[in-house]
C-alpha cells in the first residue's frame, strides 16, 4: 500500500503564494501518476494538477493554469504544488493522491491540507 503525507497548507492573503508538498511511502510503483485535488467548502472534490512518474505528462484543470506549478522528486517520493497569485475561490482542502498507470481511479490519498486565501 501507499501512505501519503500533505503539509504546507495555511492561510493567506489573495496574491499570495503557497507551496504545498506530498511525501509518499510503502509500495512503489513503476509508472504511476501523483495527483492534487481539492474540496471546498459545500462544494464538489475536484482535479487541480497530475504528474506523471517520467514529469514529462502534466495536466491542469483551467482555472489553476498558470497559476500553480506541479512538480516532483522522485528521490525523495514527493510531488510538490507551487500555488501563486492565489484567489479567494482557491480555498479549499487539498488532497494528494496517486494511481498507477493501468488503474482507472486514484486509489490513494492523503488526509488533505488546508488552503484558506483571504480577500
Amino acid at each position: 500500500q501507499v501512505q501519503l503525507v500533505e503539509s504546507g497548507g495555511g492561510l493567506v492573503q489573495a496574491g499570495g503564494s503557497l507551496r504545498l508538498s506530498c511525501a509518499a511511502s510503502g509500495r512503489t510503483f513503476s509508472y504511476y501518476y501523483m495527483a492534487w485535488f481539492r474540496q471546498g467548502p459545500g462544494k464538489e472534490r475536484e482535479f487541480v494538477a497530475s504528474i506523471y512518474s517520467t514529469g514529462g505528462t502534466i495536466y491542469y484543470t483551467e482555472p489553476v493554469r498558470g497559476r500553480f506549478t506541479i512538480s516532483r522528486d522522485n528521490a525523495k517520493n514527493t510531488v510538490y504544488l507551487q500555488m501563486n497569485s492565489l484567489k479567494p475561490e482557491d480555498t479549499a482542502v487539498y488532497y494528494c493522491a496517486v494511481r498507477d498507470y493501468s488503474d482507472k481511479e486514484y486509489r490513494y490519498w492523503g488526509q488533505g491540507t488546508q488552503v484558506t486565501v483571504s480577500s
